[in-house]
């Protein structure tokens, strides 16, 4: 076994690593870009070394930087993680050259993935099932036209190079093929640089299912099951599980039995992952094999009781596999999320900003949580947004989605927006919950599972004001000589009754004036022409409970200084922050007079230039930000006064980039 491994990799998946080196006795050191000086997996690793500058390609990307980092720390093997350099067969050749061990693949192996062509080519020859096609190198027009007539539509036209979903086209009939390939070619160029495609037959209303597969330099290949990952949005998993609901154990054995037909074929070493697409009748193809270890691997290792990160080590340093196919037995149920800063209501857009605080679920033996963040830290807007994996057990599916949504409603991150909400809706959607989700149901019925414009009612407004309340009066309003004087508390008591109290809460841009008669838990609460008795309020380890004109509840609920979030039997949620009890108006903010940054990023392209007349929704810059564009455009018609952000220039979130002329 290895002495001293180096984590060509940050954040989730170095912690990750780092946490079965530390088991193991094994010395881990860390690399880190000038973004990620403080970042946990800095802080956790034995020693860690700068490499360059915040973006990818100034520091995780440069291989050369790693490889002398683990020279001069004397690593003996290089884990790269996944993303970054796990599949670049360059830098594992490198690893080669300079005597230091690669913990993956052979680059060979890894080549012969990194075309889905080729690859294609090379699983039809060792009698991997494929999805009828076209795969060939005759990428002229006439050619694939005719060839998409003979595979029959609707198809699928898909870039030969790279994934994510980029340079994917369904096609439903012959009149559209044309401009959709065109499409497709240019969205590949972009992307990967190829502009080479491959057709596929198109299932409709296809299942995800990918087989674990580990191999070793023995020549030993085995599978540790599947995972189902049909849950999926723009062709990024959202929800992985494992057993899948859908197979049984004849179909899950010959899909494992094609897996490693699959890994054979390329004399695999390591851990690697084969997609398959699946009817709904069952009926399976080779979609294609991810050579690394995949961001769910964690519940392959809750079902079976195994370290996958352990087995790669052992392996890399040239043992052979710990188990063999018939010694894998799996138990109970797993199913992992990933919690990111992101906004669901804003299609997802990326978040970043500081965790001003990081609400998790308590880890146990049904709860597990891989993270690379802590309360405090930044999300930046140079990486995946990604803030932690939550991972739940349990004996079956019923009880590991109940596990889920419970530790979804005990979990709050206040600073960048998050997808918490949407993963509840998810876990809850009668589809998810009967395991009849297939890869295009998020797409084609989002709304089902966003959250926006429900807005709270009386009981949620009034439980937030009694939370409030309670806050108030165990909170000394200032240092008294007596900590036990009446005069360091602030429940508005008076001789003979009971004070009013004004509680402002602002729900988005609305304003609630509640007016409070009383205290210690008993209150009249009035709002306008509405009101409520409380009595027997408690607030206690993030719970209210009381009795609202008589009806008793029990409401989920946390404050976070001047915010309040409650949270209901349903996953719906409702946020509240405190305002002034009294309010005068003010001046009417600028509004659609400027254009402001959504988030902190780097302007690519700027398309307009002061004095131009633009229309609403004309497209006036491009951002990059958390590794994608984002086009900026006009809030509304008029003439642009200033733009006062250039091409290359790095610009904070809310920051004005264009201001519009006043119109007269």
């Amino acid at each position: 076994m290895f002495d001293c491994i180096l984590i060509a990799n940050r954040g989730e998946i170095a912690c990750r690593v780092i946490r079965t080196c530390r088991r193991l006795g094994i010395r881990t050191v860390a690399v880190y870009s000038s973004a990620d000086a403080d970042a946990q997996h800095v802080r956790l690793a034995d020693e860690a070394w700068p490499i360059g500058g915040p973006r990818p390609a100034e520091s995780y990307l440069r291989g050369d930087a790693i490889i002398e980092v683990a020279r001069r720390t004397g690593a003996q093997a290089i884990h790269p993680g996944y993303g970054f350099l796990s599949e670049n067969t360059d830098f594992a050749r490198a690893c080669e050259a300079a005597g230091i061990a690669f913990i993956g693949p052979r680059p060979a192996s890894i080549d012969a993935m990194g075309s889905k062509a080729a690859a294609k080519a090379l699983m039809e020859k060792h009698a991997v099932p494929l999805v009828p096609g076209y795969h060939g190198e005759d990428q002229d027009p006439a050619r694939l036209a005719a060839e998409a007539e003979r595979t029959g539509f609707p198809l699928m036209i898909k870039a030969a190079s790279g994934g994510g979903g980029k340079g994917m086209r369904i096609v439903r009939e012959a009149a559209g093929f044309a401009e959709a390939l065109a499409s497709a070619q240019r969205e590949a160029a972009n992307a990967f640089g190829d502009t080479r495609v491959i057709l596929e037959r198109y299932v409709d209303h296809p299942r995800h299912i990918e087989f674990q597969v580990f191999g070793d330099t023995h020549g030993n290949v085995i599978h540790l099951n599947e995972r189902e990952c049909s849950a999926q949005r723009r062709y990024q998993k959202v929800l992985e599980e494992t057993p899948s609901p859908f197979l049984d154990d004849a179909r899950r054995a010959r899909m494992g039995e094609a897996a490693v037909a699959a890994a054979r074929a390329v004399d695999y070493v390591g851990a690697g992952t084969v997609e398959f697409i699946v009817g709904q009748d069952g009926e399976f193809f080779f979609m294609e094999m991810n050579t690394r270890l995949q961001v769910e691997h964690p519940v392959t290792e809750e079902t079976l009781g195994l370290d996958l990160v352990e087995w790669q080590l052992r392996v890399a340093a040239g043992q052979p596999l710990p188990l063999r196919q018939e010694d894998i037995r799996a138990s109970g149920h797993a199913i992992e999320v990933r919690l990111y800063a992101e906004d669901p209501e804003a299609n997802f857009l990326p978040g970043s900003g500081k965790l001003v605080a990081l609400r998790l679920p308590s880890p146990s033996r049904h709860v597990r949580l891989d993270g690379g963040v802590v309360e405090g830290d930044t999300v930046t807007i140079f990486y995946d947004p990604m803030i932690a994996k939550l991972i739940v057990y349990d004996r079956d599916r019923t009880q590991a989605l109940e596990r889920l949504r419970e530790a979804l409603a005990v979990t709050d991150i206040v600073g960048p927006k998050s997808n918490v909400a949407f993963l509840e809706r998810l876990s809850r959607h009668p589809i998810v919950v009967e395991g009849r989700i297939d890869t295009g149901y998020l797409d084609r019925h989002l709304d089902e599972f966003l959250v926006a414009g429900t807005a709270a009612g009386d009981t949620e407004r009034f439980a937030a004001a009694v939370a409030l309340l309670l806050a108030d009066e165990t909170t000394p309003v200032h240092q008294a000589a007596d900590p036990f004087s009446p005069w360091a508390s602030a429940d508005a008591w008076r001789l003979g009754h009971a004070g009013k109290r004004v509680v402002a809460l602002m729900e988005g841009d609305t304003r609630h004036e509640i007016e409070a008669h009383g205290h210690a838990g008993h209150y009249v609460l009035h709002e306008g022409d509405t009101s409520c008795t409380v009595a027997g309020a408690r607030l206690a380890n993030g719970v209210l409970s009381a009795r609202f004109d008589e009806r008793s509840r029990r409401i989920p609920l946390g404050i976070e200084g001047t915010r309040v979030r409650l949270h209901d039997e349903q996953g719906r949620r409702w946020q509240f922050e405190r305002a002034p009890a009294f309010a005068w108006g003010g001046a009417e903010g600028a509004g659609a007079a400027h254009l402001v940054a959504p988030m902190p990023g780097r302007i690519v392209l700027v398309r307009a230039a002061p004095g131009d007349t633009v229309e609403e929704g004309q497209e006036l810059l491009v951002m990059e930000a958390m590794k994608m564009e984002l086009a900026l455009k006009a809030p509304r018609a008029g003439t642009i006064e200033s733009i006062s952000a250039a091409q290359g220039d790095f610009v904070d979130a809310d920051s004005v980039l264009v201001r519009f002329a006043e119109t007269a």
